[in-house]
């Protein structure tokens, strides 16, 4: 399936709404995961290679 590359600020917004309660911790990792927060930390560590 083919998934739209990740955006560094919406994944932000989402941690900020929990960071600030309004959004409870399974609820923001399930936004983060579909998100691509996985496909961002992967690119952003071979890059550190």
């Amino acid at each position: 399936m083919d998934r739209p590359p990740p955006d560094p600020k919406k994944l932000l917004n989402y941690w900020m709404e929990w960071e600030s309660g309004e959004t409870p911790p399974g609820r923001t990792l399930a936004n983060l995961k579909t998100n691509g927060l996985r496909d961002l930390l992967e690119k952003w560590a071979e890059s550190e290679s």
